[in-house]
């Protein structure tokens, strides 16, 4: 399965972009063995609708979710349109976030969380050829992250595996325990690195 994060950087240890529309970067990884694609992205500097194309470039990838910082409401309308899942509140390495997603610990987004004009004045001009401007075939698992998941408007549902999502009457209960217990350690450890973050901007 694909996913596209929002990067800084063109490989898998570079920091995730806060920005979704205006990225970087968009490292696409395939979760089965992490080989992975980097994209520059040129729609950093439209002063328009950055959102837009660039949802609309990721979506021509054939990427099942999104991960990144924040995203808009009109590139979240283009990824929901085309059952892309998105995951906001997304920091650390692109390898730390897909991982996570990877083990079910990320908390998809029904909507976007920030307003449209969000992080606009960007550099760059280029704008997606379509072709990596990176790419790594055999990508290296491994490394664990201080991701920590912010953001808002995270709804829906608590994110499984893909393959235990998609078969999840199949789950025993033992399975499904401890799957819950898993999410529920990562979202308290997400919760108290938000709440420091809070206390240090007082």
């Amino acid at each position: 399965m694909k996913v596209a994060v929002s990067s800084t950087g063109n490989d898998l240890t570079s920091q995730i972009d806060p920005r979704f529309g205006r990225c970087k970067c968009f490292v696409i990884v395939e979760t089965n063995d992490m080989r992975f694609d980097a994209f520059e992205n040129g729609n950093a500097v439209l002063s328009g609708s950055a959102g837009i194309q660039s949802a609309s470039f990721v979506a021509s990838q054939g990427v099942k979710a999104v991960l990144t910082g924040n995203c808009g409401p009109k590139a979240a309308q283009v990824l929901s349109a085309a059952d892309i899942e998105i995951y906001v509140g997304q920091t650390g390495t692109v390898r730390d976030a897909v991982e996570k997603y990877k083990k079910g610990f990320l908390v998809s987004a029904a909507d976007g969380n920030v307003s449209e004009k969000f992080g606009a004045g960007g550099s760059g001009s280029m704008q997606n050829s379509g072709k990596p401007i990176f790419s790594r075939k055999m990508g290296m698992c491994g490394g664990r992250g201080m991701g920590m998941g912010g953001g808002k408007g995270m709804g829906r549902s608590i994110g499984m595996p893909p393959a235990d999502r998609e078969a999840s009457g199949d789950l025993s209960k033992e399975k499904e325990l401890k799957l819950l217990q898993e999410q529920a350690r990562e979202l308290k450890k997400q919760m108290e690195n938000i709440e420091s973050r809070i206390k240090n901007l007082k």
